[in-house]
């Protein structure tokens, strides 16, 4: 329809600015919450009729059934609300199987927090701090998993095993590791802005004043839009915050010499974006390894055009079940780097007859 109008004469092409600038006016966004139900949800997983069985599989209580995400036809954002609210139940289901099934206890961060400044936390195994031996570090990825989750994706359409870190866990205390679960998404908090701040925030802009003019008209307006469709539904109400960062520190060269090999899952790093210098991709070069998503099978050398470390097959092209694919490599590569270490020699990070020649970088 609007390019029979734009082929058309001054007519059409008043009709075709009339509709242009109508459609402009519309908060699409808004236009689809005018019938959404209300944005509230249980706050158990009982309350929203689900259960893990035997097995690490999420199941309908009644049905047995996987979990569904639409669960109202053409209400995409409500449905997508539902799921975040599930969402943040499971990381509260999965820090209690963290401390109830694996063992381990919560720590606050930082260990020298005062009362009032924000706070994190971890999990760590009672000898994480003191075994003699060897210590495992978990650091899932980023995006909304917390602490002991690879995927929230997998742990609800999949299962447990390939969705957390449990596996990991357990497999290394049997093998005589102390364990600490990080916990690096949790490393801010939100709190709402106050009148004050919003004001603030708005007069110490180093905008033209004209340009600011027009940004607080058109945010006017929209909030406008956004009030008059309020009385159609009752959702959470939105907010305007702001984020506390946690403290945080950096120990390049302590880690460096303490830490004997790592094992990356399909990392998205990339040592020219972040900087990264000579003595650290050495460093990964000899002590690192990428297990990606690739059709290959597990172990076989993958290319890279990245002078970091040796990248691997996983076993998957699916990049959310590499961690879960790449499980038993994994452990047998920290197995070869103690080895080597214990003996002074360099561990073999793959296959040696797929190995890349990485010294030509």
């Amino acid at each position: 329809m609007m390019a029979q109008l734009q082929q058309g004469g001054p007519d059409e092409k008043e009709k075709t600015t009339a509709l242009k600038d109508l459609l402009s006016r519309i908060d699409l966004d808004e236009l689809m919450k005018k019938d959404e139900p209300p944005l509230e949800f249980p706050d158990t997983l009982e309350g929203f009729e689900y259960i893990f069985n035997e097995k690490g599989q999420l199941r309908h209580i009644k049905t047995g059934e996987p979990f569904v995400f639409n669960y109202r036809e053409d209400l995409h954002r409500w449905n997508q609300k539902r799921y975040e609210a599930l969402g943040e139940i499971i990381t509260k289901y999965i820090y209690e199987l963290l401390q109830n099934e694996c063992h381990l206890k919560k720590v606050t961060l930082p260990v020298d927090a005062i009362e009032t400044e924000p706070k994190s936390f971890i999990f760590m195994s009672e000898d994480a701090l003191v075994n003699p031996d060897k210590l495992l570090v978990l650091i899932h990825g980023n995006g909304v998993v917390r602490a002991g989750q690879w995927a929230r994706r997998l742990i609800i359409n999949e299962d447990l095993n390939s969705g957390t870190q449990i596996p990991y866990i357990k497999r290394a205390i049997e093998e005589g590791y102390g364990v600490i679960v990080l916990n690096p998404n949790e490393n801010y908090i939100e709190v709402e802005k106050t009148k004050a701040q919003i004001q603030l925030s708005s007069d110490i802009s180093d905008e033209p004043a004209e340009k600011r003019e027009r940004k607080d008209k058109i945010h006017k307006e929209t909030k406008k839009r956004r009030d008059f469709y309020e009385k159609y539904r009752n959702p959470q109400k939105e907010k305007e915050t702001m984020q506390i960062y946690i403290r945080m520190i950096q120990r390049e060269a302590e880690v460096k010499n303490r830490v004997t090999a790592v094992a990356l899952t399909d990392s998205v790093h990339n040592v020219w974006h972040q900087e990264v210098g000579k003595t650290i991709r050495e460093w990964m070069r000899e002590n690192c390894c990428n297990w990606v998503s690739s059709s290959e099978p597990l172990d076989t050398s993958v290319e890279s055009m990245l002078p970091d470390c040796p990248r691997v097959s996983a076993g998957t092209e699916r990049h959310e079940l590499t961690s879960w694919k790449s499980f038993p490599s994994v452990f047998k590569f920290f197995s070869e780097a103690v080895k080597a270490k214990n003996s002074l020699v360099k561990p073999t990070p793959t296959r040696r007859s797929n190995r890349i020649k990485y010294e030509e970088f």
